[in-house]
């Protein structure tokens, strides 16, 4: 996996997730809390996100085949998306689920109702520590990109899938926090129900998201238009007089596939058009070395 692809984020947001899943359902046994239930079922989704993420990476290494000549690069889009939605079915829609019954049969919490109080509370530091983790892995390829634009932009789905789980985890942790505390102090299940469809309707967002985002990958992306600009820059030089056509798609995160026909000189010979496709290939490579798949095809300039 290449540095992008934020290994040292998704570890440390599946250790956080499987400690809080565990104190999650504690703290559900013993105050029947449905916002301790379903932020319990969240981090069990997250934390199969967190493997479903390292798998992907793993499978993207395999060598290419006959069958796949151009690599394995895009499993990691693939299990970008199964996290989306897993996300959306088992997080969101089962704490949707979970809020119309408790909002059908509301009850308080009576018995160590302090008991959900520190598990969020000890939840919300574990999260914290998670995101900042990831946000440290992001920084430095972020750069002077806004966040939105980041997970937008990047073409590897490995840190802004964590960085959007792990905000609405932090976010989610408030939703449950205010809707069991309200239970607390009203005596009144229905702040639960609340606090647990805060969550429901967060998770589903945030799913929708990373749906449209991995989808949008799956389906084969270009290069950036700065990008794009430089590839057309460095392929005119020597024997090589202008760019006809071009066309570039990512067969991975870290594996750009560039396509184009290029001018050149009726009086060149052969071995002349050789050695300025390579030469072009090299300047590629030098501008933007994601470059590693480059097809030009030689055309007599009109």
């Amino acid at each position: 996996m290449s540095a992008e692809g934020g290994t040292k984020a998704i570890l440390a947001a599946l250790g956080a997730n499987l400690g809080i899943a565990a104190t999650k359902f504690v703290a559900f046994g013993f105050t029947r809390s449905s916002s301790m239930l379903a932020e319990g079922i969240h981090s069990v989704a997250d934390s199969g996100n967190q493997v479903l993420l390292l798998v992907g990476g793993k499978r993207a290494q395999r060598a290419a085949t006959e069958e796949h000549p151009f690599g394995f690069g895009r499993s990691r889009y693939l299990y970008a998306f199964i996290v989306s939605v897993v996300l959306f079915t088992v997080g969101g829609l089962f704490a949707l689920y979970e809020a119309y019954h408790k909002w059908e049969d509301p009850h308080g919490i009576d018995e160590h109702a302090w008991l959900p109080v520190a598990v969020l509370v000890i939840a919300i530091l574990l999260e914290s520590f998670s995101l900042r983790t990831a946000v440290g892995e992001a920084n430095p390829l972020r750069k002077e990109r806004s966040w939105w634009r980041f997970i937008r932009e990047t073409k590897s789905p490995e840190l802004p899938v964590v960085l959007l789980e792990d905000t609405a985890a932090l976010l989610g942790l408030m939703f449950a926090l205010f809707g069991v505390g309200m239970t607390i102090v009203t005596g009144d299940g229905h702040w639960d129900a609340v606090g647990t469809a805060m969550i429901g309707l967060l998770l589903v967002v945030v799913a929708v998201i990373l749906a449209i985002e991995t989808s949008s990958q799956l389906l084969g992306e270009g290069a950036s238009p700065a990008a794009l600009a430089q590839i057309r820059q460095a392929l005119v030089g020597p024997g090589v007089g202008s760019v006809i056509h071009l066309r570039t798609m990512y067969v991975g995160p870290d594996e750009l596939l560039v396509a184009a026909k290029i001018g050149v000189e009726a009086t060149e010979s052969a071995a002349q058009v050789a050695t300025a496709i390579d030469e072009a290939e090299v300047r590629v490579r030098s501008v933007v070395p994601q470059a590693s798949l480059i097809f030009l095809e030689p055309d007599i300039k009109r």
